[in-house]
């Protein structure tokens, strides 16, 4: 499992070195979330690195929740468990800053052939397959998110077949298919409510809407899913802590 680390100049530096590296055993399923990590001291004699290099390669996957440091045991693999997968993407709050819960409900969940714009969103071959989800997602008991999700039907097989989706659906992938969400993409826009959308939210047609358009995406930086939310936002605020 070890490769080739290089300090001559040009190349990465070491410790992106180490962390590219750990990264890889994360794709390739060598490391499972929940699993223990060997020690600092371990991983360095392995690599022929310093600890210190471990150790800055760890704090920023740490930093990025990849990885979860626990005192006195060592440093674990994160698990996209619901609440750790719902409050790291959720960004909806109350208009006093505090977390909500949605719950969520599956209109329709439905397979066909990518359209153009699934197919560059998701870097598709033309036509590959995508498995489409619409549902709409309740905060305080009140409908206020409309939502349509396309996935790559070759990266989730038997998804489409699921009676019952949980809530988060990032929990669902790294559990039963063993793709884990490194990060997301996110766009925002206002815009007016069409008639689906408008029914689903109890609203009047046209009404304002933010719109929330992510990708999101594996380890390996490849995008796994294009996700549209429209937002009824008259009580709650998307929020977020830039440092």
């Amino acid at each position: 499992m070890t490769r080739q680390l290089s300090a001559i100049a040009g190349f990465k530096p070491l410790y992106q070195q180490v962390k590219d590296l750990l990264l890889e055993r994360l794709i390739g399923g060598y490391w499972k979330p929940g699993d223990l990590l060997p020690s600092e001291f371990q991983l360095a004699e392995e690599l022929g690195v310093s600890q210190g290099t471990v150790r800055k390669a760890l704090d920023e996957m740490t930093a990025g929740n990849l990885l979860v440091r626990r005192q006195g045991r060592g440093t674990y693999v994160a698990e996209h468990d619901q609440e750790h997968a719902l409050f790291h993407f959720f960004k909806l709050t109350d208009r006093q800053g505090r977390p909500l819960v949605p719950q969520s409900r599956v209109l329709k969940i439905a397979r066909g052939a990518a359209r153009s714009s699934e197919a560059q969103r998701l870097q598709l071959a033309a036509e590959q397959e995508v498995i489409r989800i619409t549902r709409v997602r309740s905060l305080a008991g009140r409908p206020a998110i409309f939502e349509r999700i396309v996935l790559p039907a070759a990266l989730f097989p038997g998804l489409d077949a699921k009676r019952d989706l949980p809530n988060t659906l990032y929990t669902l992938f790294a559990r039963d298919y063993g793709i884990t969400i490194g990060r997301a993409e996110e766009r925002l826009s206002a815009v007016a409510a069409g008639a689906e959308a408008a029914r689903h939210l109890a609203l009047e047609r046209d009404a304002p809407l933010l719109a929330i358009d992510r990708t999101a995406l594996a380890l390996n930086n490849h995008p796994v899913e294009w996700r549209l939310s429209l937002c009824d936002t008259r009580d709650q605020v998307y929020s977020v802590t830039l440092a």
